[in-house]
C-alpha cells in the first residue's frame, strides 16, 4: 500500500508571518495537531505543532519558581504570556527540517517513522510541494479497511 492511496489531500496549511493567535484558531478549527507551513506556490516550508505553540506560551520555569506557587498566580502568568506573544509571527516555531514522505513510498515506512519518532502526522511532499499529509488514522483505515 502506497502513501498516495491512503493520505489526506486537504491538509491544514498556514504561511510564514501568520500570528500565533491566528495559528491557534486554525489549529482549533481544523482539529489538526499540526499545521503544514507553505509558501504561496504550496512549496513546503515546514511544520508547526500545537505542542510547540503551547510550550511557547508557558511561563519560564524561573518565573514560576519565583512565584508564590498559587494556582491563580500561575494561571495569570500563563495568560500574560499568551497575551504577550499572541501577535508574534509563528516563524521561529516552525520545524523547517521536518520529516517528510514521498507519495510513492510504502505506507508501512510512514507508520514505522510515526511510531518510532512519536509523530502523529507527516507531510507528503512531491517535487518540493506539499500535496497532502499522512496520519496514523489514515494508515489504520488503509490497513483495517473502511
Amino acid at each position: 500500500m502506497k502513501i498516495r492511496e491512503v493520505m489526506s489531500h486537504n491538509p491544514a496549511t498556514i504561511k510564514l508571518g501568520t500570528s500565533m493567535r491566528d495559528a491557534a484558531v486554525l489549529l482549533q478549527r481544523s482539529q489538526a495537531s499540526d499545521l503544514m507551513v507553505v509558501q504561496d506556490d504550496n512549496a513546503f516550508v515546514g511544520v508547526l505543532s500545537e505542542g510547540d505553540i503551547v510550550r511557547a506560551v508557558m511561563p519560564r520555569f524561573e518565573d514560576m519558581m519565583l512565584s508564590s506557587g498559587n494556582l491563580y498566580e500561575l494561571f495569570g502568568m500563563f495568560l500574560d504570556k499568551g497575551h504577550e506573544i499572541a501577535s508574534h509571527a509563528i516563524d521561529e516555531l516552525v520545524i523547517s527540517k521536518a520529516e517528510t514522505m514521498d507519495p510513492d513510498e510504502d505506507a508501512v515506512k510512514a507508520a514505522a517513522m510515526m511510531v518510532s519518532k512519536q509523530i502523529r502526522r507527516l507531510p507528503v511532499v512531491e517535487d518540493g510541494r506539499l500535496i497532502g499529509t499522512i496520519s496514523r488514522a489514515d494508515i489504520a483505515v488503509g490497513v483495517l479497511g473502511e
